[in-house]
């Protein structure tokens, strides 16, 4: 083993604990990763840089686009009132008309967008059919993903790993040529759903907001005398939420006053609160403050200091990775956080200085005007409440106009998919159905630059020997069992790193072994190229996937949830696999 290889082994050794541990953004990560090929002497700066100037990423910059102008224009709203339209049906019944819904829109649209579009639409149809969300949104999500695998344009994995067979010396993946396996995949994936998935998902029956953000526990009331230090001063002034204490109304004179950070507290105000024993405590220290517990107050009560709605952090949005505090949220839109829902645990105090991330429900509290002012900066999204997008004619047809005609040229081969999207991409901005600033917005930069980072790693190993001396291990341990224990070997180990990695990164690690493992048993070695690419778009086991991701807190569910429901539905991609890339891939 050369040092060069041992280096590159090192690398990719790394970057996998790296993304696992999360120790930094996906981005940066992939970024290191680059410079330090470079500095090791493993690629040449050209070879590095190589991966961002794709045609994949021409593709993918301009998908991101056109999927948010799909969205923004209002085209995309039918589909959510299709499902607003559905009467009282059996569970499976629903399941078996929304996944294909679901899946026939991610097939042309980012997993993520379709995900979130569609889940305000059925957390309201479940609550006004009386069925827990937990047992539509998990179905939900992996249709987005089922239907993603269908076509290149689907997935930004498929994207990736057709840039990275391409560049080791293989025809492309064509715009449909994964559509017989993805189609069959979501024929399977919706009756294991129908039939035995939903069996497996808990029904969580929807709890009140007090009770299900453990909000109760944490009520206090406060009577502010002449003597204190708040008295005629503004919240805002007052700043009781860095101290870690939410105003969530203010009872003066018998009526309750909406706290505003401009409303001036008076002497008697009763202040209700939110806030743990040690954030009342510093208070305590007030005199002309006095304190007593509150009793239990009901979802009708909450709602009477101002509207209470749940809402999601969408991928992308500005406020990730900002806390509350720096925002000054409550100062900037007018509406309150109660608290914050994350991946099965609620936080209802000491969230001033939580730094908020993609999938985090915040328990908003305000007027409906600016809630929906809100909903539409298209920060986040409001959930249980659709808050319909019209439809703009004119800025619609031109989108879905040129994303068609997009599709249809690339299909044809009149165009090529780079030059077909980018050109549709341009047509949507000059059209004016989405500005140049919104389309900047619109790309996910961190993506972006994560797969031109990873497929460095994958040239790397190629060029360096790494990936010929890894498939060397692999061919010795499956190679007596034949093709079929090597594809399996392939398929198992893409979808144990997807639970690791995002799932481009792991097929774009993966691809350069299979190849190289293909040369040495004898095998084709797109077809195994292809059957990574494939694999790596079915990450079901954990909720780790950004859809999966997405329907994590709005489902209230826990993680072995995506164990217990995932395993299975990895075990029939399996099989579906092995029995139909060989038939239209020959091996």
């Amino acid at each position: 083993m050369s040092a060069q290889i041992l280096f590159v082994l090192v690398m990719l050794a790394a970057s996998l604990v790296a993304f696992a541990l999360e120790l930094l953004s996906v981005d940066v990560i992939a970024l290191l990763v680059v410079v330090m090929l470079v500095l090791g002497g493993a690629l040449t700066p050209e070879q590095a840089f190589a991966g961002f100037a794709s045609d994949v990423i021409i593709v993918l910059a301009s998908l991101f686009v056109l999927s948010g102008a799909l969205v923004r224009t209002g085209v995309m709203e039918w589909a959510a009132q299709a499902i607003q339209r559905l009467g009282e049906h059996s569970e499976s019944r629903i399941i078996s008309y929304l996944m294909p819904l679901c899946g026939g829109l991610s097939a042309f649209l980012s997993n993520t967008s379709t995900t979130a579009m569609l889940m305000p639409a059925v957390v309201e149809y479940a609550k006004r059919s009386k069925i827990s969300p937990s047992r539509l949104l998990m179905p939900l999500a992996y249709a987005s993903m089922l239907g993603g695998s269908a076509t290149l344009m689907g997935t930004s994995t498929n994207l990736a790993a057709s840039g990275l067979i391409s560049k080791l010396g293989m025809e492309p993946v064509t715009l449909f040529e994964f559509l017989p396996i993805g189609l069959a995949m979501m024929l399977v994936g919706t009756v294991y759903m129908m039939f035995a998935g939903r069996h497996l998902l808990s029904s969580r029956t929807p709890a009140s907001f007090v009770e299900e953000y453990e909000i109760t526990r944490y009520l206090s009331e406060i009577m502010v005398r002449e003597d204190s230090r708040l008295a005629r001063t503004t919240l805002g002034d007052a700043a009781l939420s860095e101290r870690g204490v939410h105003v969530m109304a203010i009872v003066r004179d018998d009526a309750r006053v909406l706290p505003l950070p401009s409303t001036r507290l008076e002497a008697n105000d009763v202040l209700i609160v939110q806030a743990s024993r040690d954030s009342l405590l510093e208070l305590d220290e007030d005199p002309g403050l006095s304190f007593e517990a509150t009793g239990r107050i009901s979802d009708e009560e909450l709602a009477g200091h101002g509207k209470v709605m749940e809402a999601i952090i969408m991928p992308g949005s500005w406020l990730i990775a900002r806390t509350l505090k720096a925002l000054r949220f409550r100062e900037r839109f007018s509406v309150s956080v109660l608290a914050i829902h994350r991946r099965g645990t609620s936080h209802p105090t000491a969230i001033s200085n939580l730094p908020l991330a993609v999938g985090d429900v915040l328990l908003l509290q305000g007027s409906e005007e600016h809630l929906g002012l809100l909903q539409g900066s298209h920060r986040i999204r409001l959930l249980g409440e659709v808050a319909r997008t019209p439809f703009r004619r004119r800025a619609g047809t031109i989108v879905l106009s040129a994303t068609l005609a997009a599709v249809a040229l690339a299909a044809s081969g009149v165009l090529s998919l780079s030059v077909a999207f980018l050109a549709a991409a341009l047509v949507a901005v000059l059209g004016r159905c989405v500005s140049a600033e919104e389309a900047y917005r619109l790309i996910e930069w961190r993506l972006i630059m994560l797969i031109g980072g990873m497929t460095s790693l994958g040239v790397a190993m190629t060029e360096t020997g790494a990936a010929e001396l890894v498939a060397s291990w692999v061919a010795q341990a499956t190679s007596q069992f034949g093709p079929y224990a090597v594809m399996t070997a392939f398929i198992v180990l893409t979808m144990l790193l997807t639970q690791a990695l995002s799932n481009a990164a792991a097929a774009l690690v993966v691809v350069p072994v299979a190849v190289s493992t293909a040369m040495q048993v004898g095998m084709e070695p797109r077809t195994l190229a292809v059957v990574v690419a494939l694999s790596a778009s079915l990450s079901f086991i954990t909720p780790l996937e950004p859809a999966c991701l997405l329907v994590y807190s709005p489902g209230k569910y826990r993680f072995m949830d995506f164990v217990r429901v995932g395993v299975p539905l990895s075990l029939l991609a399996l099989v579906v696999l092995l029995a139909l890339v060989p038939v239209f891939w020959p091996m």
